[in-house]
């Protein structure tokens, strides 16, 4: 392969590199942009460079591996999983754990993206999208998306304790906090929070509550920015937004609405669960009462 860089491309209709692996969720623009600097990228049989432009019919490589332009040309879709306890949420687990993604449909084209990440203990609301430019970001500091979790704390809390954690705790990573703490019941020393907050550092919800001496029982995320987990939606189901809810996501994170024809209308889509040993789910209040 030659190591000239590649001409200019003569389509001005074309999208710049960075965008459209992003778009595909191979990598975010900053790290594309890098890689086509190490000559990690081809197009058409050339060394990528910064500003070059692509199209369905050209032939694109990353490392080697070919890259499916038609999936340019589809239109952006988001899952919501309802992920159990006991799944990881990544593609393949060398302990042979079950994976989330097994439990979904596969798309026509291009592969699904994470909207964040849910550890093996937690379960809720997971997001997923075709879309690797919305899923960036969803997850970006920046766009300061918010979450809601249910939580179920064995402790003793009193008010004292939730002013340190809505106003700043210190943590081996740095600072964090809650925006916002509300009782949602519970029995005995169980009691049942509903948490919020706009950072998706990993175990962030458990390490807060665990930084003040109490424990958490069960860990559970309801909502992800505008994204509500429906009571109905049983664990290891899915359900495929709607066009309207895809357009609020968009707009949420300043991303152009698309002219492309989604494959939904107003209709949720539910996906029933496969089937395996089942994780048993911890006694107590239900968590969806949110009443906020």
């Amino acid at each position: 392969m030659s190591e000239k860089p590649s001409s200019d491309q003569k389509d001005p209709s074309g999208e710049r590199l960075q965008k459209v692996l992003a778009r595909l969720g191979i990598a975010s623009r900053r790290e594309i942009e890098d890689w086509i600097r190490h000559g990690r990228i081809t197009l058409n049989g050339q060394y990528a460079k910064l500003g070059d432009r692509c199209q369905p019919g050209d032939r694109l490589t990353v490392n080697g591996r070919a890259i499916d332009l038609d999936a340019m040309d589809e239109p952006t879709r988001v899952l919501m999983y309802h992920k159990p306890t006991g799944e990881v949420v990544t593609r393949r687990d060398p302990e042979g754990r079950p994976v989330i993604f097994t439990q979904l449909p596969r798309p026509s084209r291009g592969r699904w993206i994470a909207i964040g990440r849910l550890d093996i203990n937690t379960q809720g609301l997971l997001l997923v999208t075709n879309n690797g430019e919305l899923a960036n970001r969803m997850m970006h500091p920046s766009h300061e998306i918010e979450r809601e979790y249910a939580v179920r704390v064995l402790g003793h809390i009193d008010d004292n304790m939730l002013e340190r954690l809505t106003s700043a705790v210190e943590l081996e990573d740095g600072v964090a906090q809650f925006d916002s703490i509300r009782n949602a019941g519970g029995d005995g020393a169980n009691q049942w929070f509903h948490v919020t907050l706009r950072e998706g550092r990993n175990r962030i919800v458990r390490r807060l509550w665990e930084s003040q001496g109490v424990v958490v029982s069960r860990l559970m995320r309801i909502r992800f920015g505008s994204i509500e987990l429906p009571p109905r939606l049983r664990a290891r189901t899915f359900m495929e937004l709607p066009e309207e809810m895809i357009e609020r996501m968009l707009m949420d994170v300043g991303l152009p609405l698309e002219t492309k024809p989604a494959a939904l209308k107003s209709k949720l889509q539910v996906g029933a669960p496969k089937k395996y040993p089942s994780a048993k789910s911890p006694r107590g209040a239900s968590p969806f009462k949110r009443g906020r």
